[in-house]
């Protein structure tokens, strides 16, 4: 088996800070924040959170994108536009020149559409296309046709709110292990009324600004976004003499069984995680510049991976750490693919992003995340994303392979 990292060779995103890779960066090395009042949703709830809400309607995104009106939910939208920005980052003229695949992360699917027109389902067929379109998988096949993969491996992933990080996983295992030649990995979700209900009755939302690994957080900001990368085999980037942006140099992935909604107080599924990410990539934890942190900015979140960092990297030991996610929400399943765009500009650019709003450190532990833009040589950024149910799962990301 190939034990060289994975290529990175395209990068597609777009969130509540930007519209493409560009966008978003210039958002974080400025401070942008893209957290909002919702205005695009009709909800009960919309004077009492805060989200991270791309403000361009469907309307705009399919005339846009030449699609007829209201025949496709947000979810794979949004994701058809990162996908086709990573494919042509990557200067990929014909999809499938390779044996290339689709691995998409989607936790809420096709439910902006389904839920609106649920009450039509059996008074008339109508709208029964959206009905249909509900499921996780629908949103991976339209965004497969969307770039035109034709006879190749397309599935999807979710694992809440770790589906994208895993997406990309799976795709690095399957270069290695010679199943495919290309990949495009990552995850797409949209707001919906159903998630935000669900995470109201969770009572985790914050009312104002997340404020990640703060004493006094609140909670999580919800968001939507999508985020898609290419990855390619070392034959493929030598035969086509492709640019490489970075390399996929570890991974892990773990699940501590703990409770359907919370982390492990000691973050045991973190720790085996990242401890099974640095095996994979034959590093030490003190080859790690820089952590993009999970950093949800809930209660329990913050302290079960602040523990597993102490634990991973000693308690005078943790790299420089942030989460972004105080810029453009918990994007739930997008999350991974989102960091892990994050991370890769990180290793570009030489630059660690701030934790925004922190200002009272937790008194569980003496940590400090990131709280101004800092400037750091980086070769190698790990990034984590802890999902429901206790499946956690760490990339590292390097420069070299």
């Amino acid at each position: 088996m190939n034990q060289q990292g994975v290529a990175i060779t395209g990068m597609g995103v777009i969130s509540a800070i930007g519209n493409n890779v560009k966008e978003n960066h210039t958002s974080l090395v400025s401070e942008k924040i893209g957290i909002s009042r919702i205005s695009q949703i009709d909800t009960v709830h919309k004077n009492e959170i805060m989200v991270g809400e791309i403000s361009t309607t469907n309307r705009t995104f399919e005339s846009q994108l030449n699609l007829s009106e209201n025949t496709y939910s947000r979810t794979p939208i949004l994701g058809i536009i990162a996908a086709r920005e990573a494919i042509a980052q990557a200067g990929i003229p014909n999809i499938n020149d390779y044996r290339t695949g689709l691995i998409s992360g989607t936790t809420v699917g096709g439910m902006d559409k389904a839920e609106q027109y649920f009450y039509d389902y059996f008074e008339r067929d109508t709208h029964w296309i959206h009905i249909n379109a509900l499921h996780a998988g629908d949103s991976t096949q339209k965004i497969a046709e969307a770039i035109g993969l034709e006879e190749s491996f397309v599935t999807t992933i979710s694992t809440a709110c770790s589906s994208a990080a895993n997406a990309i996983m799976l795709g690095a295992r399957m270069i290695k292990s010679g199943e495919l030649d290309r990949v495009i990995v990552g995850g797409s979700d949209s707001l919906s009324k159903f998630t935000i209900n669900g995470f109201k009755t969770l009572m985790i939302f914050s009312d104002t600004y997340s404020t990640p690994f703060d004493e006094e957080r609140k909670g999580l900001n919800l968001g939507e976004a999508a985020a898609f990368l290419v990855l390619e085999s070392d034959e493929v980037v030598t035969r086509e003499n492709r640019k490489v942006l970075a390399y996929v140099k570890g991974y892990g992935n773990a699940n501590d069984a703990f409770h359907q909604t919370a982390s492990s107080e000691n973050g045991d599924g973190a720790v085996l995680a990242m401890e099974r990410a640095l095996k994979v990539a034959g590093i030490s934890p003190g080859d790690i510049d820089y952590i993009n942190a999970h950093g949800t900015a809930t209660p329990n979140n913050d302290l079960s991976e602040g523990r597993a960092l102490l634990r991973v990297f000693g308690e005078n030991n943790v790299p420089p750490f942030s989460s972004t996610k105080a810029f453009t929400g918990h994007t739930l399943a997008a999350a991974g693919g989102i960091e892990a765009v994050y991370s890769v500009l990180a290793l570009q650019h030489n630059v660690i992003y701030p934790n925004l709003n922190f200002k009272t450190p937790m008194k569980e532990f003496d940590l400090m995340p990131e709280v101004t833009l800092a400037k750091k040589d980086l070769k190698t950024v790990l990034s984590n994303s802890f999902g429901f149910g206790g499946n956690c799962s760490t990339l590292i990301f390097s420069k070299e392979p």
